[in-house]
């Protein structure tokens, strides 16, 4: 009986290894897996030559720690030509407040004028019905009566004059606050070039821009590097598996089912995770020449799809993890 149950034992853990029945069907396995991380390109934002370059190959690094200058000369001058013209520009808008200034004393004197012309037309009239009525007695000459008369209409057309003086002068004030509109959106488009300026100068110190570690530096002092230029490659330490699963295997996957996975470079040690997420479509629908299998000859073809393992916090081995290690992944699809 003993030897009978070890037997039986004994072929229960071969069925299980081979995922034989009754057996069958409680864990999904792929070795088509790969760490994966958020590896970032370093490269720059402006053109110049790289006057130095602090970090070395591999190294660690902190976010904000430069990894890279470029020579800054250029982009000094031009936010010093920018920030002139944005006090050039507040000089002309300041004209503008003082020019409104002068002719609103302008049309101050030309209500002076415009008060004065009606104090003169006032006694053009006067002097007018005072001539009508010693002109029938007899008292002065038809030829003073004239002038008398021409006088009345010299201080009408100087009165007229006056008044459209001061609507000159209105119209004018208009102009200036209307052209301040324009003033000060040069204003406003001085400073945004003072503010590209200012990026531009900025961006010649080139920083990391999250904790990690260097991968191989490809520039070094001298070389002129343009926009775009990779320079060198971060690494982040936050690392994740995709494994790619035949379409059949993914029928009772579902997020947060436990996944175990081991690792070559480590030697086959087993490390742990959970599912996070399934990936929308299989892997050739995010191909740039997809499949055509409108043709006579179709072979069916089982596709992959991609699922993404966070990997458990805690274990030991998991600073060793590299983005593009092989993993081989096992999902207990029936826990």
């Amino acid at each position: 009986m003993f030897a009978v149950a070890a037997a039986l034992l004994a072929v229960l853990v071969i069925l299980y290894a081979w995922q034989l029945l009754p057996f069958a069907g409680n864990t999904e396995r792929t070795d088509n897996a790969y760490v994966k991380g958020s590896v970032t390109i370093i490269s720059p934002q402006v053109s110049g030559y790289v006057t130095s370059v602090p970090g070395v190959d591999f190294a660690p690094v902190r976010q904000g720690n430069i990894l890279a200058t470029i020579d800054d000369r250029i982009y000094r001058a031009r936010v010093a030509q920018a920030r002139a013209n944005v006090a050039a520009q507040n000089a002309t808008l300041s004209n503008s407040v003082q020019a409104e200034r002068s002719r609103n004393a302008a049309l101050g004197s030309q209500d002076a004028g415009i008060a004065n012309a009606q104090a003169q037309l006032v006694r053009a009239q006067a002097d007018m019905q005072r001539a009508d009525a010693l002109v029938a007695d007899g008292s002065i000459s038809a030829r003073e009566r004239d002038q008398t008369r021409a006088a009345l209409l010299q201080g009408q057309a100087a009165l007229a004059q006056a008044r459209s003086a001061r609507l000159i002068g209105e119209q004018d004030i208009r102009s200036v606050q209307v052209g301040r509109g324009g003033l000060r959106a040069g204003v406003e488009g001085a400073g945004a070039q003072l503010r590209l300026a200012q990026i531009d100068l900025d961006n010649t110190i080139i920083r990391a821009p999250a904790a990690g570690q260097l991968g191989e530096i490809g520039v070094r002092r001298g070389a002129f590097v343009t926009a775009g230029t990779q320079l060198m490659f971060l690494v982040p330490r936050a690392n994740w598996i995709i494994a790619n699963f035949k379409e059949a295997q993914t029928r009772d996957m579902r997020a947060g089912q436990r996944a175990i996975f081991t690792v070559d470079a480590l030697g086959g040690a087993e490390m742990t995770g959970r599912i996070e997420s399934m990936a929308p479509a299989a892997g050739s629908e995010f191909a740039v020449l997809k499949p055509d299998n409108a043709t006579g000859n179709f072979v069916k073809v089982a596709q992959r799809i991609a699922v993404r393992i966070g990997i458990d916090k805690g274990q030991a081995l998991a600073d060793r993890l590299r983005p593009g290690m092989s993993v081989e992944v096992r999902i207990a699809t029936r826990q």
